[in-house]
């Protein structure tokens, strides 16, 4: 391992905004802080978004910095990349964000019921050989209930055509409310503040003429979860960019 690495491991055990937590140390005591992320991690009460998979941390940033009435959670399980985004918070002094180092399978153990008002999704891999590891499958909508508000903001933002037409046809079949929709965030002039921060990977995309989607819908507690039919969608023909440790 490097020693640019080892110095961010380290610095993430001292960074104030981060939360570590061994999965045997979460499955034997539990985590202190669920129902109580207003209060012991948040000085100021307020709305809780938490950002999937947020990789360098910086949509998380982004959020925290535009939307200062909210309080964002960064969740990851990837230390080093994640380093980038906490690295800012310590240094700016950023009260509304803080990082979560865990499996994303596992949030319902860091979250009390009802505890977060929404999600952000932001260019997940779009597992198209296996719906089980997709973010915005059955599997993870039922998962998500669990800590969501009732009617719980879900939003995808992904540069993945197959993606995106699953997770739009998922919405339509279980009859949810959809709140925006959009095939080219940028293009149809759909983008606000919020929606327009741009991320490492997704300058990336920009630049090789990917257009950006979004979907954002509310998740009711109740009701049956349907997988939709995805046999005729075009898978996407391209690959992901590699996302390195850095």
């Amino acid at each position: 391992m490097g020693k640019n690495k080892l110095k961010k491991f380290a610095d993430m055990e001292r960074f104030g905004c981060v939360l570590q937590y061994p999965r045997e140390e979460l499955l034997r005591l539990g985590f202190q802080h669920a129902g109580k992320w207003n209060g012991d991690v948040f000085a100021s009460p307020a709305p809780l978004t938490l950002e999937l998979g947020c990789g360098r941390g910086e949509y998380t940033v982004g959020l925290a910095k535009s939307e200062r009435g909210r309080n964002f959670v960064g969740i990851d399980i990837k230390g080093a990349r994640m380093w980038t985004g906490a690295k800012e918070v310590e240094e700016n002094g950023i009260p509304n964000a803080a990082f979560l180092r865990c499996e994303i399978e596992n949030i319902d153990r860091f979250f009390a019921p009802a505890e977060v008002d929404s999600l952000w999704i932001t260019f997940p891999d779009p597992q198209m050989k296996k719906s089980r590891k997709r973010l915005t499958s059955t599997r993870f909508l039922a998962l998500y209930r669990r800590i969501l508000r009732p009617g719980g903001i879900v939003n995808l933002k992904t540069d993945s055509p197959f993606l995106f037409e699953y997770t739009r046809r998922l919405v339509e079949l279980n009859g949810f409310e959809t709140l925006r929709c959009t095939d080219d965030l940028y293009g149809a002039g759909e983008a606000d503040p919020v929606s327009s921060i741009k991320t490492y990977y997704e300058q990336q995309w920009l630049a090789r003429g990917k257009k950006i989607k979004l979907i954002s819908f509310r998740l009711p507690q109740e009701g049956e979860l349907l997988e939709p039919c995805e046999d005729d969608i075009e898978r996407d023909d391209y690959r992901a960019m590699p996302r390195p440790n850095f």
